[in-house]
């Protein structure tokens, strides 16, 4: 996995959420407080999505085959999409049915200073490593905002430690608060509540990665820097006079398809042509490293047939998802 992986992220993640998990659930022993088994399983749900993250960086390595010509790729993808489906129904939904028993049938909590130490420990603990992932993210964001960082992010991995470390953080927050109404008010209602405060949020926040990952999965487009870039290098006033229209496609967060129609003089011979697609070919890869697949199909440019809409001169290339 490449450093935009966020290998970094993942490992702190995971170093983290094992330990909170432990505690959470030490912590439940001692108190009976369902938020507290809410939050041990969400926390081990999160150390397995961690481990999913890192084990399809890995798969994603392998080399291409006759029957996957075109890498492994998108098997980051796939482990991605896995975690939004772990969170959804290990994390979110035992936590909603954690929280309907506890209003139902109300428990008062005992020993609170377990419930209470551990879930400050684990808010420590998971700001570190939320800190962890904004700089990793940081590194490779520019100037977008958060929100179009995460949608358009092409490496799933970053924006999915970010919303679980995000929704980690409210969700201790949600448990701390609802841990407390239910001491002061001597009411386990409370605690229940806060519980299921915390499985909405969860759901909540898988809806949002498989939405994410969906569009992936799907197969997106190159961003419109590197469809700008690619468009500039590929022409070159000589041979290739043009751009006749263009197709990319991400095989997986590093590795980029480019097919393109070129546009060469209709005197050209099949030599010139040859050298000047190889010549294209270059331009393309130092100008965006990451087009390994590049297809490049000479033709005579036809006004008319632009004019028609049958060369489109421009290559889809909207907001990812």
């Amino acid at each position: 996995m490449s450093a935009s992986g966020g290998t970094k992220a993942i490992v702190a993640a995971l170093v983290a959420n094992l330990a909170i998990a432990v505690a959470k659930f030490v912590a439940f022993l001692f108190s009976g407080s369902s938020s507290m088994l809410a939050e041990s399983v969400h926390s081990l749900a999160d150390s397995g999505n961690q481990g999913l993250l890192l084990l399809g960086g890995k798969k994603a390595k392998r080399e291409a085959t006759p029957q996957h010509p075109f890498g492994y790729g998108r098997e980051r993808y796939i482990y991605a999409f896995l975690v939004s489906i772990v969170l959804f129904t290990v994390g979110g939904m035992f936590a909603i049915y954690e929280g309907y028993e506890k209003i139902h049938d109300p428990h008062e909590i005992e020993a609170w200073y377990w419930p209470v130490g551990v879930l400050v420990f684990a808010i420590i603990a998971e700001s570190f490593s939320f800190r962890t992932a904004i700089q990793e993210s940081n590194a490779t964001r520019g100037q977008q905002s958060w929100k179009d960082f995460i949608r358009r992010a092409k490496a799933p991995e970053l924006p999915v430690v970010l919303l679980e470390d995000l929704g980690a953080l409210v969700g201790l927050v949600l448990a701390l608060v609802g841990v407390s109404l239910a001491l002061i008010t001597g009411n386990g209602v409370w605690d229940g509540v806060g519980t299921l405060c915390i499985g909405i949020l969860l759901i909540i926040i898988a809806i949002v990665l498989a939405a994410e990952t969906k569009s992936l999965l799907l197969g997106e487009s190159a961003g419109t820097d590197e469809v700008d870039k690619i468009k500039a290098a590929v022409v070159d006033g000589e041979t290739v006079t043009g751009l006749i229209h263009m197709r990319t496609l991400h095989l997986g967060p590093e590795e980029l398809l480019v097919a393109a129609k070129i546009a060469v003089q209709h005197d050209d011979t099949a030599a010139e042509i040859a050298q000047a697609i190889n010549a294209a070919e270059d331009r393309i890869r130092a100008a965006v490293p990451i087009a390994r697949v590049i297809y490049l199909e000479p033709d005579i440019y036809s006004e008319t047939a632009a004019a028609t809409g049958k060369n489109p001169g421009s290559t889809p290339a909207g907001p990812a998802h």
